[in-house]
């Protein structure tokens, strides 16, 4: 039985908050200028609308079932139970690839202080992978701790910049003429490219077990997580812009908000952001392997994977599951490029929100127009990220679809042997 104490609502807030902010204006700030210039801060907007609907489809759905597990869970309830399967086995790549991206950045933010060469962001984010995966062996206590205090102090740095820059504003440092498609075609399909920089909040489904009252907890925490972070993605982006210029941050887009700190307060202010992003993106990689290993475990005793992943050390820890995400992350951090890591994990979170969405549509009572429009929103914005990468990037787009291909004849072929044995 796990004796750790259990999570109120600072922590749960800062749980949420940090896997949002981690993976969201660190990671992602260049990518969604170049595709849509001045009109990128209503990309964040329109990927936060969509991510408070979903928000409100999860937690519904976690109080109607009093169980953690969020979609996987949700879907068995309904009698679904090999929808539930395929999903979760495409859940947890699209957590590999957002914990792969988090570490892509942590690294590039990490030379940013260092300069230490080409090799070294690889080597630092295979690293901070295996550490934080030993953080999460120690117990929800202590990485709940650790994610409060990383949380205040990266926003303290990101509201800091935001509020220089906004001071300063100057809406032609905003404009970039090759944004590709640019204008509010760019600010959609934007939304839909970099939706995985909103994924953290459902994380907390996860750990509904480790949640205290969880079902006013995880309400309040999460819809107040999604509001305060769409409003630091936009400010943040109006901010940065304004002190450096468009131009600047697409092509230093893995370490693009150092160099708005150096505008702003000179190498000072490059160090704070630096290490900020640094923190950030440690404590966004702490959430998901925090979660993705509950998950894992749980799907596990659902004999969707094996049954190794069901251990659990002395402190209930899950350390299999730990051992084999952290892994799975390492190899693509030192692979992969940003872009396609975000658009890949964007693609599998867009088809898991759809999906939640609509079964709390048809399976709660409680303002379910809101989960419709949600579900609605979610599956075409999921069409037009997969038709943007059928235009642009085929290949990446052949890539993705190969490796979801692969895990779902993994996942048939796991659950065949398990049957005939």
């Amino acid at each position: 039985m796990n004796d750790q104490p259990k999570m109120g609502l600072n922590a749960t807030w800062s749980m949420a908050v940090g896997g949002m902010v981690g993976g969201g204006i660190f990671s992602v700030l260049g990518v969604i200028l170049q595709m849509a210039g001045e009109w990128a801060w209503l990309s964040f907007v329109l990927a936060g609308v969509v991510a408070l609907l979903t928000g409100h489809s999860y937690v519904s759905l976690s109080a109607a079932y009093h169980e953690g597990g969020g979609a996987f869970t949700f879907l068995r309830k309904i009698g679904r139970p090999h929808l539930a399967g395929d999903l979760s086995w495409i859940l947890l790549l699209g957590y590999v690839l957002t914990i792969s991206v988090y570490g892509f950045t942590f690294g590039h933010y990490l030379n940013s202080l260092f300069g230490w060469g080409s090799w070294f962001p690889r080597v630092s984010a295979a690293a901070i992978i295996v550490l934080l995966m030993g953080v999460n062996l120690v117990g929800v206590g202590e990485a709940s701790w650790l994610e409060i205090l990383t949380v205040w102090g990266k926003l303290f740095v990101l509201l800091g910049l935001a509020v220089f820059g906004l001071i300063q504003f100057s809406p032609e440092n905003l404009k970039y003429a090759q944004a590709d498609p640019g204008g509010l075609t760019g600010a959609i399909i934007g939304a839909a490219s970099i939706f995985m920089a909103y994924e953290g909040f459902q994380l907390l489904t996860y750990d509904y077990a480790d949640i205290r009252d969880p079902e006013r907890t995880l309400r309040i925490g999460v819809i107040s997580a999604i509001l305060c972070v769409i409003a630091i993605y936009v400010t943040v982006t109006l901010g940065a812009a304004s002190l450096v210029g468009a131009d600047k941050i697409i092509q230093e887009k893995e370490i693009s908000l150092a160099y708005a700190g150096e505008a702003a307060f000179g190498l000072t202010g490059k160090i704070l952001v630096s290490i900020a992003a640094a923190f950030s993106t440690a404590s966004a990689i702490n959430a998901t392997l925090f979660a993705t290993a509950r998950l894992s475990k749980h799907v596990s005793e659902d004999g969707e994977l094996p049954k190794i992943f069901t251990h659990e050390n002395s402190s209930g820890i899950p350390d299999r599951s730990l051992f084999f995400l952290g892994a799975a992350s390492v190899l693509l951090s030192v692979t992969g490029g940003l872009s396609d890591l975000v658009e890949a994990a964007s693609l599998a979170f867009l088809f898991t929100f759809a999906t939640v969405n609509f079964v709390a549509a048809l399976h709660t009572d409680k303002l379910t127009w809101l989960s419709w429009l949600g579900g609605a929103i979610s599956s075409v914005a999921g069409l037009t990220l997969i038709w943007r990468l059928f235009e642009t990037q085929p290949v990446s787009l052949a890539l993705i679809l190969l490796m979801v291909g692969l895990v779902l004849i993994g996942r048939r072929y796991m659950s065949k042997r398990t049957q005939d044995g």
